[in-house]
């Protein structure tokens, strides 16, 4: 993990606000490290810029406050949303871009409300399904 923390991936305005214990246990945090070298650091390399993480892990109460997927990846540190520094839609689709061309091994990539920010994901490199959508 050269760019991101555990704290990064853990921090939530929403779980602070709401008394939520968003504290990942021992293997969210391997699942974590993992989307980290697998696909985030990997990217921010490439980047060459900071990336901002909105919202990595999430606790079950956490996925529920935020009206997350009841199969929310979130939930098991295998995903992380987020958005290019100036957060511009231009820039995070320039990010979204650029997780394809460098092949990047992803579970889902996501075009979050037209580039407002983007969801990856990694499970594993047999479970990855490669997904690429739009919401």
């Amino acid at each position: 993990m050269k760019y991101f923390t555990i704290e990064e991936l853990t921090k939530s305005d929403t779980a602070t606000r709401r008394g939520i214990d968003n504290e990942p246990t021992e293997e969210i945090k391997k699942n974590l490290t993992t989307l980290v070298d697998k696909v985030l650091d990997p990217l921010r390399a490439a980047w060459g810029a900071p990336i901002v993480v909105n919202s990595g892990y999430r606790c079950p109460a956490l996925n529920e406050a935020v009206g997350g997927s009841k199969t929310s990846d979130h939930m098991l540190g295998r995903a992380a949303d987020i958005e290019a520094a100036d957060r511009t839609r231009a820039s995070n689709a320039r990010l979204f871009a650029l997780v394809q061309s460098l092949g990047l091994s992803f579970d889902q990539l996501i075009d979050e409300s037209n580039m407002s920010w983007v969801h990856v994901s990694y499970r594993s490199e047999t479970e990855n399904r490669k997904q690429i959508l739009k919401l």
